[in-house]
């Protein structure tokens, strides 16, 4: 089986990218990061998520991106903007983009997957439903599957990298529906950007409107607890 490493938040994306890459006969390693975010909710899905999943192995990597701020993710003076707040978010990148946390994470899976021989990273970016982010662009990721094959003794070698993003033109009921055939529990998963201590979600941030969207156009019960 060619190995792979999968980039898993705990969320309803990566979920669904990682049961892809294991539909596709990859053996999967998992990685996820304690980055600084507003709470350990996501961390302890991902956990569940992997070892529902049975992945070769998981591993936490430990950041502190509150040193920079920048993001309602990481800095607790920035507030998470919810559908019930009176001021509109502005047009533009939102305030839950943390600063290169992609270019980051995609780096640290890449230095794992020439350490393990594997050829194929998988993250579950979306251009659809997040195309606020710049870098959930597809032309972000081809940007940096080439610097990976440039800065890398894998790459000059002739042992091409590929990123793959196998979600990034689905709208997440399409992902929700594909997900759910592969048999993925999204019971296991949290999306929420201010989640309580008990995986339970806000129901009012974007994340959590546009994941429950999802499940209302899938036509499949929503499994997500609110608090």
């Amino acid at each position: 089986m060619r190995k792979a490493v999968i980039l898993v938040s705990g969320g309803l994306d990566s979920a669904t990218a990682l049961a892809m890459a294991q539909a596709d006969g990859f053996q999967c390693y998992a990685m996820s990061f304690d980055y600084g975010q507003r709470h350990q909710a996501e961390l302890q899905a991902a956990q569940r998520v992997t070892a529902a999943a049975g992945v070769s192995e998981h591993r936490i990597i430990n950041l502190d991106l509150r040193q920079f701020g920048g993001s309602a993710l990481t800095d607790e003076a920035i507030d998470v903007p919810t559908s019930g707040n009176e001021e509109a978010e502005p047009e533009g990148i939102p305030v839950t983009y943390v600063p290169a946390r992609n270019t980051v994470f995609l780096s640290l899976a890449l230095a794992w997957s020439e350490v393990l021989g594997a050829r194929d990273i998988f993250v579950g970016v979306n251009a659809v439903d997040y195309s606020g982010y710049p870098d959930c662009r597809p032309e972000y990721i081809a940007a940096f599957e080439a610097m990976a094959n440039l800065a890398t003794k894998s790459g000059v070698e002739q042992h091409h990298l590929s990123l793959h993003t196998p979600l990034i033109d689905l709208s997440k009921a399409d992902i929700i529906t594909r997900g759910t055939a592969l048999g993925v529990d999204y019971a296991l998963t949290v999306s929420c950007y201010q989640a309580n201590d008990e995986s339970a979600a806000c129901g009012l941030c974007d994340s959590c409107r546009i994941r429950r969207q999802g499940f209302v156009d899938a036509g499949i019960a929503d499994p997500t607890p609110y608090y």
